[in-house]
């Protein structure tokens, strides 16, 4: 099994991908809401303990991904099965800002959450692309439980993959992970499978906040 800790900086955060999370529009934020958001981004920055681990097997465990993911997956010859996480860290920060009732922070702490645990992944991917060069392999997206017809209850037979070793990253009875700000999944990889530009088209997903454009009006 691989296992990483990154730093804030390792991450490359672009701000207007908070921007894109928090939902506004083309224009972005006001500047007060941008000093606001760099405030909290610099503060984030110093507790920051991001985390990723993969395993990679030459079979999957009887998960039930449904025919889209299946037919993404098709000429795999291995699979990496991997949890991502901006760490208990980061949720104990996002806690304490929700302590302070500040609606405006407390979304936007939610959104830079999202980001970091996606730009997580991304460098999960990059390392695990890494990996692969010396077989010559390449890899697909990666696919989560709870997208594109996976039921998030199948997080159940995902992580005891790990045999505990899961970044710190727990499961409740209803499959949530804990910290929430986590990603899990599964890649495909073989030397004829490709990496395809995301679509909406894949998913069914209507509270994903990329199908948004919506500049909201939440300031206290």
């Amino acid at each position: 099994m691989i296992y990483k800790e990154l730093t804030y900086d390792e991450l490359c955060i672009d701000r207007h991908e908070v921007y894109e999370a928090m939902q506004f529009g083309s224009d972005g934020p006001d500047e007060t809401s941008k000093q606001e958001i760099d405030g909290l981004l610099s503060r984030i920055r110093e507790i920051l303990k991001p985390r990723f681990c993969y395993e990679i097997l030459e079979s999957l465990p009887p998960f039930e991904l449904g025919k889209i993911i299946n037919t993404q997956l098709k000429g795999s010859e291995a699979y990496a099965l991997f949890i991502c996480t901006a760490g208990r860290e980061f949720m104990t920060f996002s806690e304490q800002i929700k302590e302070n009732n500040d609606i405006f922070q407390t979304f936007a702490v939610d959104a830079i959450g999202s980001v970091i645990a996606e730009k997580c992944a991304d460098r999960m991917e990059l390392f695990l692309e890494s990996e692969l060069a010396s077989r010559g392999w390449l890899h697909t997206n990666r696919f989560s439980p709870g997208y594109c017809g996976w039921h998030v209850s199948q997080q159940q037979i995902l992580f005891p993959v790990f045999k505990g070793k899961t970044c710190d990253v727990t499961l409740t009875e209803s499959s949530l992970m804990i910290p929430i700000k986590s990603v899990s999944g599964v890649i495909g990889l073989g030397a004829k499978v490709s990496k395809r530009e995301y679509t909406c088209g894949l998913c069914n997903l209507q509270t994903c906040y990329r199908r948004k454009t919506i500049k909201p009006t939440i300031r206290s």
